[in-house]
């Protein structure tokens, strides 16, 4: 466990630190004008948050720590993005579900076993990094529906907020045939982007015009 959270937690370093850079995609001049996006959900400011990610069978039997590594760079980027915000450790919720599965559906009882305030649910409804009726080629789709629950709501308030659905793509366009390294570099690349997506959901950023 950690030796698997070392380098996750390095993989993810990596990424942050590299921002910006692409390795799928060719160099291009980013433009100088930018347009700032308010968050679409604000209510996470000064509170306790737990990132809860479900995954289809299919998906987890393909890719075991796929929920935990999306858990874990969506929370880095609340974690980071959002002021004051306590987002539990990804790696004790993980902990948790693999003790109890059935809780993956239940983010309400995640919510109240770690003593939070909001719990930011993620379905994973698409996760492809090779195209099945073409497994030379590869390219990184994940989409997903993000749904706040507020455990702390009262009883005539609303407790439950659906945002915007995400879709990612790497790389866009075309896929790319698949190499003995890119298949690994593609699939950090999606994950970083859908954490990163995840994250600007709850904070102000900008986006290039």
């Amino acid at each position: 466990m950690l030796k698997r959270r070392s380098v996750l937690r390095l993989l993810i370093g990596t990424a942050t630190a590299a921002c910006g850079c692409n390795l799928t995609a060719p160099f291009i001049f980013l433009g100088e004008h930018k347009k700032s996006v308010p968050a679409e959900f604000d209510k996470l400011q000064a509170k306790r948050v737990a990132v809860l990610v479900w995954a289809q069978p299919e998906t987890l039997f393909d890719y075991p720590h796929v929920r935990l590594e999306l858990s874990a760079y969506a929370s880095e980027r609340i974690r980071s993005g959002v002021k004051d915000c306590d987002v539990v450790d990804p790696y004790k919720i993980e902990d948790y579900l693999a003790r109890n599965p059935g809780a993956t559906v239940d983010p309400r009882k995640v919510g109240a076993q770690f003593e939070v305030d909001m719990v930011v649910y993620v379905e994973l409804l698409q996760f492809q990094i090779r195209d099945p009726s073409s497994p030379d080629l590869v390219q990184g789709k994940v989409g997903g529906s993000v749904t706040v629950y507020d455990l702390r709501a009262d009883p005539d308030e609303t407790s439950r907020f659906v945002l915007s659905p995400i879709q990612v793509t790497v790389p866009e366009g075309q896929p790319m045939l698949m190499t003995s390294q890119n298949a690994q570099a593609i699939r950090q690349q999606a994950y970083e982007q859908f954490g990163e997506r995840v994250g600007r959901l709850f904070h102000k950023h900008s986006v290039e015009l």
